[in-house]
């Protein structure tokens, strides 16, 4: 469920969990769309029948797959009603700690670690801890610190 902030109203959230995204199933088709757009033909990924040997039983999503989907998750969780836009910045730590299964649910918890306007950028600068979970498992998929720029729709602070 998405939820509505304002820059100021986002911004006084530092330090708290702001949002929980939606489930998304992670299937093989957009897994091979994923192979074909970056290269990464990696066989655990785009061979359904080899890796059904390996313990997690069928192909697995690329973690850089599962990272950049952090941008939707964040998109369909979180809207900013007074920018005008935003951008990635940057990470500063990526972790990927469970591998995600073809076919399996994945999500993001989104913790608002940091905000503050960047006068150099004239935008808000938010560091963000997400947590992409797996349906059904202890372990996260990853764990990432993201940074984003919010751009005011006019004139901030």
């Amino acid at each position: 469920m998405r939820r509505d902030f304002t820059l100021r109203e986002l911004a006084a959230c530092a330090g708290r969990e702001v949002a929980v995204g939606d489930w998304h199933l992670v299937t093989q088709e957009q897994i091979d769309l994923f192979a074909r757009a970056t290269g990464d033909f990696q066989w655990i990924h785009t061979d359904p029948v080899r890796a059904r040997a390996t313990p997690a039983g069928s192909t697995i999503a690329h973690g850089y797959l599962t990272l950049s989907m952090l941008s939707r998750f964040r998109t369909d969780a979180i809207r900013v009603t007074d920018a005008a836009h935003s951008v990635n910045y940057g990470l500063n730590r990526v972790r990927f700690t469970a591998p995600v299964p073809v076919d399996h649910r994945i999500r993001a918890r989104f913790t608002l670690a940091s905000a503050a306007f960047a006068e150099k950028q004239a935008a808000w600068q938010f560091e963000w801890l997400c947590v992409v979970e797996i349906d059904g498992s202890a372990r996260p998929a990853c764990v990432a610190e993201a940074i984003s720029l919010y751009y005011p729709a006019t004139p901030s602070p």
